[in-house]
């Protein structure tokens, strides 16, 4: 178990490294204006924070995921296997969905502020290409670090604040979490052998898969998400009372395609990252435990792709 969450943990960080900028792009694309776009697509919007903020850009935000990574792991790990470990049938897609569910409404109480911050570091620093502006105000820097952003947070708006967007960020991740480990349960059974074995490119496939099938589901609830925790970041007035009054003025201002806005670099996101993710498990795992075979067991390759999830999260 030791060996699994220190491999884990390694695997996670390189799967925010590989994701993160399109996490970044994200966010972006999910909070902008449709009256004033300043991003075309996904890949304009690279580009573009590539020009105005160089490379930097992309990563802004990220060490917010990676400080968190142990205490995400430990609680999803946690809770996930001794659900799953006190069930009469482990393996039934109910109960993978369940364990999945608890698992992701746990970790919301740690991962919302997390996030929180992350957002609100990924967009300080992006401006309007088309409206010229003084320098310091197109680079205006709100928060010099993500610890730095949740303490000015709780300062100005309390534990309310602190905690905006929580009761979404459950909506999103209780049943993402389900749909993932539900279909990841379901995608490995038809890859596994006679045996019981299945090889490390079906696995990786299998991986990238789960997490396509649950954002697809949950990535409305991400969109007004993100919009409840940037509202208000520069001290102005809050556009939304909270979860019913954003999506209601998104939907009123933008129609339905608001809620699938980012989407594209999401899914786009899902299979490097999860590449990244068990490469470097298994790598570490091989190295710290000699008696691990390149191929790994199907319950083990399970725990080490629950890291997916939300670096989040973790990545999913």
């Amino acid at each position: 178990m030791a060996v699994d969450f220190f491999a884990g943990c390694l695997g996670g960080c390189a799967g925010v490294l590989v994701g993160h900028p399109f996490d970044t792009v994200k966010v972006r694309l999910q909070t902008q204006d449709c009256n004033n776009k300043i991003y075309r697509g996904t890949f304009h919007c690279i580009s573009t924070i590539i020009k105005q903020e160089s490379y930097q850009g992309l990563y802004k935000g990220m060490s917010s995921p990676m400080a968190g990574l142990a205490a995400v792991n430990a609680i999803v790990f946690g809770v996930y296997g001794n659900i799953v470990r006190s069930s009469s049938s482990p393996n039934s897609l109910l109960n993978q969905f369940m364990a999945g569910s608890a698992a992701g409404f746990v970790q919301s109480f740690v991962t919302s502020p997390m996030e929180l911050a992350k957002t609100r570091m990924q967009l300080q620093g992006q401006s309007d290409p088309n409206i010229r502006l003084p320098y310091w105000k197109k680079k205006r820097v709100l928060y010099k670090n993500p610890l730095d952003c949740l303490i000015k947070t709780f300062r100005n708006d309390g534990l309310f604040g602190f905690y905006r967007g929580l009761a979404t960020t459950i909506m999103r991740d209780a049943p993402g979490f389900g749909v993932y480990f539900a279909g990841y349960e379901f995608l490995t059974e038809k890859v596994t052998d006679s045996k019981g074995n299945v090889n490390t490119l079906s696995l990786l496939c299998v991986g990238g898969l789960a997490g396509v099938m649950s954002w697809i589901v949950i990535y409305p609830f991400d969109v007004i998400k993100s919009r409840l925790q940037v509202d208000g970041m520069d001290g102005g007035a809050k556009k939304y009372k909270g979860f019913l009054d954003c999506v209601k003025k998104s939907h009123k201002t933008e129609g339905l395609t608001v809620f699938t806005r980012g989407l594209n670099s999401t899914i786009i996101r899902a299979f490097p990252t999860n590449a990244a993710t068990f490469a470097v498990f298994t790598w570490v795992f091989m190295i710290c435990d000699s008696s691990v075979n390149a191929k790994l067991d199907v319950d083990e390759a399970k725990s080490v792709l629950m890291l997916d999830k939300d670096i989040q999260t973790l990545t999913y």
